[in-house]
């Protein structure tokens, strides 16, 4: 039986059972079912689902964005491939590997293979990513690139993934229109702003906070084990922690997508186990960049320049002071959960408390590889004086609750930047 055949036999049957005896039928839970792969979190390739536009008010026409993109899918460290490889290799040894557990290490050595000891690299997966989402930007304001003055300043971090991912988006421009004059930039006075996230005192708050309010589950160790080894006990001896060793199987199994390797390893963990690792990492996430009740006023605070920046070249643009169809920002995924909370888009940047997240903060939603917010800025006749804007995350029209539209989800330029100059005190 081939691999890949194999392994999504198992988690047929395994969605399809342990889905049904979860303790939590929560929203969050059931996105996960639909598509296993986005119990991956942040490490989860860019999923391009259905979108829908709403006509813009009478007159009105596309005339500037503004962007940030988070990189495209890369490597991660193989720390978790090292430990799973270790464990299983010496259990292959003592003849204890099931042909599951087989499987298990031979996918490993793949992508130990793969990732040939290059840790953050972006992987052709996240150059596609990028350059698609350019070129579907491109057909769906064709006329804002084709009758505008046709610059574009790209800036990114400093970090090569970023760097690359700006490439990529930019050539996936101009396979569309040649013409672009486009700008590139990057350095460390950009990267300060590009990249900052939570900061390590916050982080620490956090994981203090999370000791005391979150209580971890406790995973089915006999499920995995009875998958992988002949003789779960005699495997315990090898194992040493096997809570461990779970969560490396799941860091190996939320890794594969970014390669384009065609396997799935989350069968080997039930379906409340995957809910729970997975839970644990988005909360973590909330906490530290979004607009949390505990949280968020501090972790705002560092959002604030990038936002600043981002509307001062909107109003260069406007004020005539520089010409520009767009500027494209590309950085990271903390950066950007911070930044769309800060706008306050609906449902990444909503104000909850642990408990709440745990059940509705749907951050893979949010935050997958190149991610992305555009803010498309629209004028009637050329006129500059009453502008309007729309917000789309991760390529799909997204509200502001804090904020009363013109209609649908367009509002005024300036009820937006009044709105974003807002203090966190």
């Amino acid at each position: 039986m081939k691999i890949r055949t194999f392994i999504l036999s198992i988690v047929t049957l395994l969605v399809t059972a342990s889905f049904a005896a979860a303790q939590e039928d929560t929203p969050v839970n059931k996105y996960l079912a639909e598509n296993i792969f986005r119990a991956s979190f942040n490490l989860h390739c860019y999923e391009f689902l259905p979108i829908h536009d709403t006509p813009a008010p009478k007159g009105y026409k596309p005339f500037y964005i503004s962007h940030y993109g988070r990189h495209g899918s890369r490597s991660s460290s193989d720390e978790h491939y090292i430990h799973v490889r270790d464990v299983l290799q010496k259990a292959k040894e003592q003849d204890l590997l099931t042909p599951a557990g087989d499987t298990l290490l031979d996918v490993t050595l793949k992508m130990i293979e793969v990732y040939n000891g290059m840790e953050g690299r972006l992987t052709a997966r996240g150059a596609r990513e990028h350059r698609t989402i350019a070129q579907r930007m491109y057909k769906r304001f064709p006329a804002l690139f084709k009758k505008g003055n046709k610059k574009v300043r790209a800036i990114s971090s400093m970090v090569p993934r970023c760097i690359i991912s700006m490439n990529a988006f930019t050539c996936g421009l101009t396979a569309m229109q040649p013409d672009l004059d486009i700008s590139f930039d990057t350095g460390e006075v950009f990267h300060k702003y590009i990249a900052r996230g939570s900061g390590d005192k916050l982080k620490d708050k956090v994981k203090d906070y999370m000791k005391k309010n979150y209580k971890e589950k406790t995973p089915n160790t006999a499920y995995t084990l009875g998958k992988i080894f002949k003789d779960p006990e005699a495997a315990k001896e090898i194992i040493k922690h096997l809570k461990g060793f779970q969560w490396a199987i799941f860091g190996v199994a939320r890794n594969i997508e970014a390669f384009d390797l065609d396997y799935n390893l989350f069968g080997y963990l039930t379906f409340e186990d995957i809910c729970n690792f997975h839970e644990k990492s988005r909360i973590s996430a909330y906490l530290r960049q979004c607009n949390s009740e505990v949280f968020g006023d501090e972790r705002m605070k560092r959002s604030k320049r990038l936002v600043d920046t981002m509307v001062c070249r909107a109003n260069e643009v406007l004020e005539g002071k520089d010409v520009r169809v767009a500027d494209l920002i590309f950085g990271h995924d903390w950066p950007f959960l911070g930044l769309v909370s800060y706008i306050g888009l609906e449902g990444v940047g909503d104000r909850m408390s642990i408990e709440e997240a745990a059940v509705r903060w749907n951050g893979t939603a949010y935050t997958p590889f190149a991610a992305n917010v555009q803010i498309i800025f629209y004028r009637k006749g050329g006129s500059n004086k009453d502008v309007l804007v729309k917000f789309l995350l991760n390529e799909k029209e997204t509200a502001i609750p804090a904020l009363t539209p013109v209609s649908g989800p367009y509002y005024r330029w300036s009820d937006v930047e009044k709105h974003l100059k807002r203090d966190f005190d």
